[in-house]
């Protein structure tokens, strides 16, 4: 047993670290005690049950089971994405699209260099990550642009009726947009290493991997993530500019409010 990690009797003495969250909310009245509680019970059935899965994915299907695992988290990605913009048209296959595209570039350049292993445990992972920072910048571009769409609309429609075609009446808030999504990605970029030791690098280096070892491997997870995040909007951003308006050049009308989401 690798002295760096936890054994199974230490994940249940952590838990009390959850105890104590729930006891600060309880006296709190934060009325989020019960949440809590559950998001952590959830959190360990997940990823036990995420392990298991894992361990026969690895030992019995290879690159073949690694493929089939990247297309559910991009389907599941794609719907958390698509939840966050109700309202949008066709919110659901942009939001899918968009993480796929980001995602497939990204491995697919990394995997033809030969900057990582062809090996199911090295493209789960890493596949993981990319598809998760592919879903929050599409998440933030299809949600910025559903309430421009929204709090815009006299002003792009006066910049139609002028004449403009729809992507240039649309052009100024599409770009912000893509401008707000990526600085979030542009920022963790910035300032790795000098806030806090990202995940990877602090695996590796938990694992006993020498910490240039690790940093070489940082280098290539933030270049990956900023790709792989950039390549998402862009693709979700047009996609979603033209949901937005028919073959008219006509501003689509947006559905009600979107209901407030539940973390």
């Amino acid at each position: 047993m690798n002295p760096a990690v936890p054994t199974w009797a230490g994940v249940a003495a952590s838990a009390a670290l959850v105890l104590l969250a729930v006891a600060v909310a309880w006296h709190g009245r934060l009325r989020l005690a019960r949440d809590i509680a559950i998001a952590a019970t959830r959190a360990g059935v997940q990823l036990a049950a995420v392990g298991a899965v894992l361990l026969l994915v690895f030992q019995h299907t290879g690159l073949v089971g690694a493929s089939g695992w990247l297309a559910l988290m991009v389907l599941v990605a794609g719907q958390v994405a698509a939840r966050r913009a109700r309202g949008l048209p066709r919110a659901l296959p942009i939001a899918t699209a968009a993480i796929a595209a980001g995602a497939a570039a990204t491995l697919g350049a990394l995997l033809a260099l030969g900057v990582i292993a062809a090996q199911a445990r090295v493209v789960i992972p890493v596949g993981g990550m990319v598809v998760s920072g592919a879903m929050q910048a599409t998440a933030l571009v299809l949600i910025r642009l559903r309430d421009e769409a929204r709090t815009a609309r006299p002003a792009i429609e006066a910049r139609l009726s002028l004449g403009l075609p729809a992507t240039d009446a649309f052009a100024p808030y599409l770009r912000t947009t893509l401008r707000t999504a990526l600085i979030p990605a542009v920022d963790s970029t910035k300032t790795v290493g000098l806030i806090s030791l990202p995940g990877a690098m602090t695996g590796l280096i938990l694992a006993g991997v020498d910490p240039f070892t690790a940093i070489r491997y940082q280098i290539v997870v933030m270049y990956m993530l900023l790709a792989a995040a950039a390549l998402a909007s862009l693709t979700a951003g047009r996609l979603a500019e033209r949901a937005l308006f028919d073959d008219a050049h006509r501003l689509r009308p947006l559905t009600t409010e979107p209901r407030r989401e539940r973390a």
